[in-house]
């Protein structure tokens, strides 16, 4: 099970979402979006909570705001964590997640620690919470099919691309051959190269002297 939250203090709003248990946790880490951003209570256990990007942004975009409800709500689902001030929120694109076979259910490395970016909380904002949960609900969702849905879905746009180019390619080449052709033409029209009438009478006359 997937629990799914808006977060709705900018628009468009942004998709948040966290596994039920380690179980669900190990799915997401392993079938996750390069456009996710993976949120986590730094040193202690608690939810991992997953950003979705909107189209173009990187992780530097993300509203402040934004940051700060995810913050909130991997604070809120960490037992030690919630009870606890001043604490850590770390969070990194779900590219830079590290699974090894060495490691626990659930468990998670990065594969740079330069990445991977950390936010502190001081205390516990029920306000946020209350609103994130207001916006909750519950799925069920194949993490596999969706992700290769998704991959299906961009190798279908990335073919048309490619397809779109070779046309434009193939416009640019006609183009090109139509302008050559065209400056050929004026080149066998120059005036150096032409005949008149008039050249023709001073023929005649220069016969008939």
């Amino acid at each position: 099970m997937v629990f799914y939250f808006e977060s709705k203090v900018v628009s468009p709003p942004y998709m948040l979402y966290m596994g039920f248990d380690k179980h669900e946790n190990e799915e997401l880490i392993r079938w996750g979006w390069p456009e996710d951003v993976w949120f986590h209570v730094d040193k202690l256990s608690s939810a991992h909570v997953y950003l979705r990007l909107h189209p173009g942004d990187t992780l530097d975009d993300i509203p402040q705001s934004v940051i700060d409800d995810c913050a909130q709500l991997v604070k809120a689902n960490s037992i030690q964590g919630n009870k606890q001030n001043n604490l850590e929120v770390v969070y990194t694109m779900w590219s830079n997640l590290k699974k090894t076979a060495s490691m626990d259910v659930g468990q998670v490395g990065f594969h740079k620690d330069k990445e991977v970016h950390k936010v502190k909380i001081e205390r516990r904002i029920n306000e946020i919470v209350n609103r994130l949960n207001k916006t909750k609900r519950e799925e069920n969702p194949d993490f596999r099919a969706l992700r290769e849905e998704r991959e299906r879905k961009e190798r279908e746009c990335q073919k048309r691309a490619q397809q779109e180019l070779k046309m434009k390619e193939k416009e640019e080449e006609r183009r090109k051959q139509e302008q050559a052709e065209l400056r050929s033409y004026k080149n066998l029209m120059t005036t150096d190269k032409m005949t008149t009438n008039k050249d023709f009478l001073g023929a005649d006359d220069d016969d008939f002297m």
